[in-house]
């Protein structure tokens, strides 16, 4: 800890005093993590407008599904609801996300659960993605990938935006946003509300979310003080699982959660079979120009989430549910209706010192956070019990009260530092992350009752140089970084309970990883283009393999060797107010090295005895969920800009998309394979002058050519003993054929 003390007060102190013209306060605590036109890592920056032109669904995923190795899918198939979104194939856990500088990644599954933040690129004013490990990060370090948003910056005159928007599956989105300006004094007020409803595609994919957002804040002269509040409320049908791939031909929309049989025999489907949750994040910043080139900006964050999923399954035992194995039904099998319910709070302090003179920038801080997750089930309903079971009488425990109850304790503590020299064309670059964690986990999980009583504590430090070169309009760059992430609390659970069970020590490394990139820029006056090439180097990642514990349990395992690499080509042209166009492809291999799948291996079909496992080994496999090759292409044309009247505003656009085939699993099965898919978009847009503002109209085709695909896979499989034979399952979430919206929006 002294060690940290040292190197916090280190990345704070500043480098020199000078005078020099201010920059924008509301842009300092952005830039803080963000990377400029010199730094040598691989980004790309999206605007304000190109977040809301490319859909009136606010999912950020989906507008983000044109950047350079990005897949995104959708659960429901409409963009609300569940996204899930890859870069370069790292998955969502492995992506930092900060929002104003703060993390938005859940701090015990490092996973960003954009449903929790509906309408976002409604409110934010920009995104920067930067793939591999990119530069210092606060909260959770990138492991490959990071998306720092900022919400609107401060507008020097009063305006507001309504808009509503209707499609496909009973799809509508209603927002509204508001703002004062710069009132006299300084002050200024922010306002954006969105409500999201669908039916989904598939069955049970409708979704209910609203989101609510407000700022109060102060700027004048050299001081900045801001109140930023967003809440999010979500409400939506269970879709995790996704259909049968046996439906996938037949019925494109089957969802089996909350299926069960009545009485009579008829099938029926639970109707609250749901998910709920609800957060809602609260920052206060005070930024000051210290000095012309100097800048301390200091932030407190307070996020709080409580959410449940409620689910009616059917053939379960008692036992599963907190009643004891003396109790004479406890093995008894029924229907069951139960709760699982997480709470949590997140408590961040902030603080970063930035100076920038001539031609030095730097920039250094620390960030602290404290986090607290409950979890707690609750049976709600058993048929077996019955609603008249006398519960005190015989001793057994109330449905009401939690079958299970475990908390985890998390502290993250950084301290980071960057700096960038350019001298003539040349800029060096270096940063470092010196980061500590502690996580306690205690209580009793859900599966058997088993304690979870266990402290772990880890170290990462996480340096990153490299340098670029600028010779006109042409760039080259180069850099290197190391990385590290500590494993998520699934990852340990497993360990824990493997360990209760068999009296055994087995441990869990945190992953490591080491990142180079190199590239090329051009920047012309009417064409932009550039290719990067990555080799991003694993160590000890953390892979679902198969194994079991003796008890049973599925636990992941560190694979030694593992790596991605590959190279982004990127290219813009503009041809005046008429034409504007934009593409890339992004080309990788992604390999296991020495790799082992394990499956569970039963007797035979019919009495289903457990026997061991079976396994398969390989010495170089392709990882799962990773696909090869990625394309992605936009264009804009406006075919009246030189008409002197509205016609001038009229744009129609195209967005293509191309994703090459991925693997379910890690076994590069040609029967577990994601077909290779692609997608086109079209869009008209329309602006008319009425009154003092500006009325907008657009038409939105998604899925032009009706492509019948589905863009994510799970699968279960076990061996039987008898015979060689196989038993699968497996869940694929195809996404709707063509789908329309229509937009209208007023703004003055």
């Amino acid at each position: 800890m002294r060690g940290f003390l040292f190197l916090s007060l280190l990345a704070a102190a500043p480098l020199a005093l000078a005078q020099e013209q201010p920059e924008r306060l509301d842009s300092v605590v952005v830039k803080a993590s963000r990377a400029g036109e010199n730094t040598p890592v691989p980004f790309t920056s999206v605007s304000k407008e190109q977040l809301r032109s490319s859909n009136p669904i606010n999912s950020l995923p989906m507008a983000l599904a044109l950047q350079p190795g990005v897949v995104v899918s959708n659960e429901g198939g409409t963009g609300i609801g569940y996204s899930k979104m890859t870069v370069r194939g790292s998955k969502g856990s492995q992506i930092n996300v900060t929002l104003n500088g703060i993390t938005l990644n859940d701090a015990e599954s490092q996973e960003v659960f954009w449903v929790n933040i509906p309408a976002l690129t409604s409110v934010i004013s920009s995104v920067q993605v930067q793939r591999g490990l990119g530069t210092t990060a606060n909260g959770a370090g990138a492991f490959g990938a990071s998306i720092n948003m900022s919400t609107g910056g401060v507008q020097q005159n009063p305006s507001a935006t309504i808009s509503t928007s209707v499609g496909s599956f009973a799809t509508g989105v209603l927002t509204a946003n508001a703002s004062t300006g710069v009132l006299p004094g300084g002050l200024y007020l922010d306002f954006a509300w969105s409500v999201n409803t669908t039916d989904g595609y598939i069955r049970n994919a409708w979704g209910n979310t609203t989101s609510l957002y407000g700022v109060i804040g102060w700027i004048n002269g050299s001081n900045s003080l801001k109140l930023t509040y967003l809440r999010g409320d979500q409400r939506t049908g269970i879709t995790w699982t996704g259909i049968p791939y046996s439906y996938l031909q037949t019925d494109r929309t089957y969802n089996p959660e909350g299926i069960y049989t009545d009485d009579s025999g008829n099938t029926c489907y639970y109707g609250n079979h749901t998910d709920n949750y609800a957060q809602q994040h609260l920052q206060l910043n005070y930024t000051r120009q210290i000095a012309g080139a100097l800048t301390w900006s200091t932030t407190l964050n307070w996020t709080d989430g409580y959410g449940f999923n409620e689910r009616y399954k059917t053939g379960k035992k008692l036992k599963a549910y907190g009643f004891p194995s003396d109790f004479a039904q406890a093995s008894s099998k029924g229907d069951v209706i139960f709760r699982k319910t997480m709470a949590n709070d997140l408590l961040v302090l902030s603080s970063s010192l930035s100076y920038g003179r001539g031609p030095l920038r730097t920039t250094g801080g620390i960030y602290v956070s404290y986090y607290r997750g409950d979890h707690y089930g609750e049976l709600l309903w058993s048929k077996v019990l019955g609603k008249a079971y006398d519960y005190a009488s015989l001793n057994a425990p109330d449905p009401g009260n939690n079958w299970y109850f475990n908390q985890g304790r998390k502290w993250d503590a950084n301290a980071y530092a960057r700096a960038e020299y350019t001298w003539r064309w040349l800029t060096l670059y270096a940063d470092f992350q010196y980061r500590l964690v502690t996580l306690d986990m205690n209580g009793i999980d859900d599966e058997d009752d088993l304690p979870m009583g266990s402290a772990y504590r880890w170290i990462f430090f996480n340096p990153h140089a490299g340098a670029s070169a600028r010779f006109g309009s042409h760039r080259i760059y180069a850099s290197a970084a190391l990385g590290g992430r500590e494993p998520g609390r699934s990852d340990i659970k497993e360990i824990i309970e493997s360990n209760n069970l068999e009296g055994g020590n087995r441990q869990i490394k945190p992953e490591r990883m080491l990142d180079i990139e190199a590239g090329y820029g051009f920047d012309g006056k009417w064409l932009d283009a550039g290719a990067n090439i990555y080799l991003m180097e694993y160590r000890d990642m953390l892979l679902e393999t198969g194994e079991l514990s003796a008890s049973g349990y599925a636990i992941k395992d560190n694979v030694p060797r593992s790596y991605r690499r590959g190279v982004e080509i990127f290219a813009g042209v503009k041809a005046g107010k008429y034409f504007s166009a934009r593409g890339n492809i992004s080309l990788s291999t992604n390999k296991i090295l020495d790799y082992t799948q394990y499956w569970e291996e039963y007797d035979n079909p019919d009495d289903w005895n457990f026997v061991g496992q079976y396994s398969e080994h390989f010495d170089k496999v392709d990882m799962l969920l990773s696909p090869s090759l990625t394309a992605a292409a936009f264009a804009e044309v406006h075919p009246f800009a030189f008409a002197k009247n509205s016609f001038r505003t009229t744009a129609l656009s195209a967005e293509w998309k191309y994703v090459g085939s991925q693997y379910w699993d890690n076994t590069g099965s040609a029967d577990r394979r994601i077909p290779a898919y692609s997608w086109l978009d079209l869009s008209l847009t329309h602006e008319f002058t009425l009154g003092e503002g500006r009325l907008g109209i657009g038409a939105y085709v998604k899925n032009v050519l009706g492509s019948l695909y589905y863009a994510d896979a799970w699968v279960y499989r076990a061996h039987f003993a008898s015979d060689g034979s196989w038993y699968q399952e497996e869940g694929v979430f195809p996404q709707p054929p063509t789908n329309w919206l229509f937009k209208i929006f007023y703004n003055f």
